[in-house]
């Protein structure tokens, strides 16, 4: 039997009880994957976070993440809910940290102030073909939405930044406050187009700081409706960039994104997308987390 510390952090936001929860467990060595599944299905948060030691000299640390039903090769509010627990345990400076997960070896930039900023690089963006007729028609159906209430503007289409999301942009935030997803259609729409998120978004309706209003359904993996998503509005900022949706300098394109308040867990997520040759080449999220709880259980 070995001691873990477990921590309950809520990320994308510096107050308890909002933002997205994860699990994180800061020194997860001699844990079994079974183990770890039946961790993450105690928790029964969207995710919970493994954090173990390298496996050689290319990285820092290693990390591995668990819905209450599965592995998953990356999630952004949990990785920020790593290093933040990770820079309260050690006392990190501002500094940068490599990473392992399961799309590769990537950066992570701390940044201390009054709290810990975290700042993840994501994937290689990819952006597939727009859905087929059929495809769209079935999951305008699943969302309960009218072809009317799609922003024209928007391709329905599966982008990625290492864990790809369907990204439906429709006109109006009360539209999108009120959807009730079939989550069965969803489920069964998930193995044909081989996607299991599906991010709804829409423009802020008044100049603010907030440039998009979201909401993400994954029920395939066991997410019903995510809270806040890293690797929806990270993605999010390369598809707006491809599309000529949003103004920039051609080198850099900055927004904040807000989700979670359909379900009273409002979060914030801060995108920087990088562009060359008016094409977005790089994404990365940020923000902030704070620990709920922490306690050790023995295993």
């Amino acid at each position: 039997m070995k001691v873990y510390t477990v921590y309950q952090i809520d990320a994308f936001t510096s107050e308890k009880f909002s933002g997205n929860p994860a699990g994180v467990i800061t020194s997860a060595q001699g844990l079994s994957e079974l183990d770890m599944q039946r961790i993450a299905r105690e928790l029964n948060n969207s995710e919970t976070v493994f954090i173990f030691p390298p496996d050689d000299a290319s990285h820092d640390v290693k990390l591995r993440y668990f819905t209450p039903t599965t592995e998953v090769p990356s999630c952004g509010h949990a990785t920020i809910a790593a290093h933040y627990a990770r820079s309260i345990e050690n006392q990190l400076g501002s500094e940068r940290v490599i990473q392992k997960i399961g799309i590769g070896i990537l950066p992570i930039d701390i940044v201390k102030n009054n709290n810990y900023t975290i700042w993840m690089t994501q994937g290689s963006i990819e952006f597939s073909e727009p859905l087929s007729t059929k495809d769209r028609e079935l999951l305008l159906s699943s969302l309960g939405l009218a072809e009317e209430e799609i922003d024209e503007r928007c391709p329905i289409q599966i982008v990625s930044t290492g864990h790809s999301k369907v990204m439906i942009g429709i006109k109006s935030i009360a539209t999108l406050h009120n959807l009730s997803p079939n989550m069965s259609m969803l489920s069964n729409l998930s193995k044909s187009i081989g996607c299991n998120g599906y991010y709804v978004f829409t423009f802020a309706s008044r100049p603010s700081t907030i440039l998009t209003h979201g909401r993400m359904f994954a029920p395939a993996i066991g997410i019903s409706e995510d809270p806040v998503t890293g690797n929806a509005i990270g993605p999010l900022g390369a598809y707006l960039v491809k599309h000529g949706l949003v103004e920039h300098d051609n080198s850099l394109f900055s927004f904040t994104g807000i989700q979670g308040e359909a379900i009273g867990r409002v979060g914030t997520v801060d995108v920087k997308v990088k562009i060359e040759n008016g094409e977005p080449t790089q994404v990365q999220i940020g923000g902030t987390a704070v620990i709920v709880f922490k306690t050790q259980v023995e295993i």
